[in-house]
C-alpha cells in the first residue's frame, strides 16, 4: 500500500501574500541598514563645524551643528543651564550672556560665528565661594522673585555697568529694557544694578 504523500511531507505554515511582502521588505531594509547608517554618519560629519571658545575661563574645542545657537551650545553641549531659554526669539533677555565683554541674547546668536570668543555666563561669576558684588546686590535688594530671569538680568546688569549706562535709575531702566521680569521685580533689579555700579 502506497504511503500518503501528505504524511511524508507535511505542509509548511501557510503565509499570506501580505506577510510575504512584509517579510521581504523587512529583509531588504535590514540589508540596507549598514550602508544607510554610513551615509547618515558621513552626511552628519559634513554638516558640522569645529570651533574653540573660552567659557568662564575654560577653553573648549567643540564640533557642532552650524545651526546651533550659543544658547543651545551652552545648555546642551556644555551643560551650563544657568543661562535660561525663555522666548527663544530674542525678546525676553533670559538668555543674556557676555561675549568678549559685550552682552548678547544668546538664543539669536549662532555659535559658529564666535570661534575664539570669550564667553561669560552666570556660572562663572562666583569665585572661591564668594558671590559677585552684583549677585550680592540682587540678594540684598530683593531683585528676584521666581528667579527664572535672574541670570539674564545679572549678566545684562554687568554689561550695563561696563558700558557706563548705570548712572541713574532712569538710565538703568532704559538700557536694561530688553530684559523682562514676569514677576515685576524691577525696583529691586534697578536698585541692585545701581548699588553694584556704585561699588565698582
Amino acid at each position: 500500500m502506497a504511503e500518503n504523500p501528505s504524511e511524508l511531507h507535511p505542509p509548511g505554515p501557510i503565509i499570506s501574500r501580505r506577510e510575504a511582502l512584509q517579510a521581504t521588505a523587512a529583509a531588504a531594509a535590514l540589508a540596507a541598514l549598514p550602508s544607510a547608517s554610513v551615509a547618515a554618519t558621513n552626511a552628519a560629519a559634513a554638516n558640522t563645524v569645529t570651533l574653540t571658545m573660552t567659557v568662564n575661563g575654560r577653553a573648549h574645542t567643540l564640533t557642532i551643528d552650524p545651526r546651533q545657537s550659543v544658547l543651545d551650545v551652552l545648555r546642551e553641549t556644555l551643560n551650563l543651564t544657568g543661562t535660561k531659554k525663555g522666548c527663544n526669539q530674542g525678546a525676553c533677555g533670559a538668555c543674556t550672556v557676555l561675549v568678549n565683554g559685550k552682552r548678547i541674547v544668546s538664543c539669536l546668536t549662532l555659535a559658529s560665528m564666535h570661534d575664539g570668543a570669550r564667553i561669560e555666563t552666570i556660572e562663572g561669576l562666583e569665585k572661591d565661594g564668594a558671590l559677585h558684588p552684583l549677585q550680592e546686590a540682587f540678594v540684598e535688594h530683593d531683585g528676584l522673585q521666581c528667579g527664572f530671569c535672574t541670570p539674564g538680568q545679572i549678566m545684562s546688569g554687568l554689561g550695563c555697568i561696563a558700558e557706563g549706562h548705570a548712572g541713574s535709575p532712569e538710565e538703568i531702566q532704559f538700557w536694561m529694557s530688553g530684559n523682562i521680569c514676569r514677576c515685576g521685580a524691577y525696583p529691586g533689579i534697578v536698585a541692585a544694578v545701581a548699588d553694584a555700579a556704585g561699588r565698582t
